[in-house]
C-alpha cells in the first residue's frame, strides 16, 4: 500500500497570498508526511515571497515553482506535473489554494490512490455538494459535467471538478504535451484523457466551500471555452479512431 510520504500536491497560484499560510497548516494536519509544490504564476501580491518565508521552516516539506507570468491554470499544472515525474512522486494531487477544497479529505484521497489510479473529489456523486452557491452557478456547474459526460461518454459524475489524484503510471501514458485546454477546461480534458487510456476514474464524495478570501477566477470566456473544448476532444477522437 502507498504511504504519504509518496504524495505531491500541487496547488497553482495567483493572489493567494493571504490563503497559504493557513492552509498549509491544515494540509499537513491532515496528511502530515506529504509535500506540497506551490505553482505561482508571478502573483502581484506577494505570494511567492510569502512561500519562501514558510521554507525556512518546511525546507523538506515544501516546494515553489516560480513562472514568468499568468499563463493559465492548464498549464501551471503541467508544469507541476512534469515537476512531480521527475522527482519520481507516485501519488499526485490537484488541489485549489482558496479553501474550497477541505484538506481533511487528503487522507482518503490518498488511501483511495492506493487501489485506484485516478481519485475525483466529486460534488455530484452520493454524499457530495457546494456550500454557498447560488442557484444560477450550480445549474452552470452541473450542466457543465453533464454536457461533458454526455458528449465524450465517460460516466463520471464531477467533469469540471478540480480535487483530483492521479498515480504517476496515469500521468505518464497520457501525452502532456497533447493537451491543450489553458483553464478549467483542462480538469476535463485530463480525465477524457485518462479514460482514453482505459484507466479507471474513482469518485469520492467532497463538499465544495466558497472560497474564504480573494476573488474567484470563473469568466464567462472560460465557459466558452469549455463548451467549444468539449467538441474539440470529441473530434479529435474521431480522427485518432480513423487513422
Amino acid at each position: 500500500m502507498k504511504t504519504l510520504t509518496s504524495s505531491l500536491i500541487i496547488i497553482p497560484t495567483y493572489n493567494e497570498a493571504t490563503n497559504l499560510p493557513t492552509l498549509l497548516p491544515e494540509i499537513w494536519r491532515a496528511a502530515p508526511a506529504a509535500h506540497v509544490l506551490i505553482v505561482d504564476d508571478k502573483s502581484p501580491d506577494g505570494t511567492a515571497q510569502v512561500i519562501k518565508k514558510l521554507q525556512k521552516e518546511h525546507a523538506k516539506s515544501l516546494f515553489l515553482l516560480e513562472r514568468s507570468g499568468k499563463n493559465g491554470l492548464g498549464t501551471a499544472y503541467l508544469a507541476g506535473f512534469r515537476w512531480a515525474l521527475e522527482r519520481n512522486y507516485t501519488n499526485v494531487i490537484q488541489m485549489d489554494a482558496d479553501f474550497s477544497h477541505d484538506p481533511k479529505i487528503l487522507p482518503l484521497m490518498i488511501r483511495s490512490l492506493a487501489q485506484n489510479p485516478v481519485v475525483i473529489g466529486s460534488r455530484y456523486t452520493s454524499g457530495g455538494g457546494t456550500t454557498n452557491w447560488s442557484l444560477i452557478r450550480k445549474m452552470i456547474s452541473k450542466v457543465g459535467s453533464w454536457y461533458a459526460r454526455t458528449l465524450l461518454n465517460v460516466k463520471i459524475h464531477d467533469f469540471t471538478g478540480g480535487f483530483n489524484g492521479w498515480r504517476d503510471e496515469v500521468l505518464r501514458k497520457i501525452d502532456l504535451s497533447s493537451i491543450k485546454s489553458q483553464g478549467y477546461t483542462f480538469q476535463i480534458e485530463l480525465k477524457y484523457k485518462a479514460a482514453c487510456c482505459d484507466f479507471k476514474l474513482t469518485e469520492i464524495p467532497i463538499i465544495f466551500n466558497e472560497r474564504r478570501s480573494g476573488q474567484s477566477k470563473m469568466s464567462f470566456k472560460i465557459i466558452l471555452e469549455a463548451i467549444l473544448a468539449v467538441w474539440r476532444l470529441r473530434w479529435e477522437k474521431r480522427l485518432n479512431e480513423q487513422a
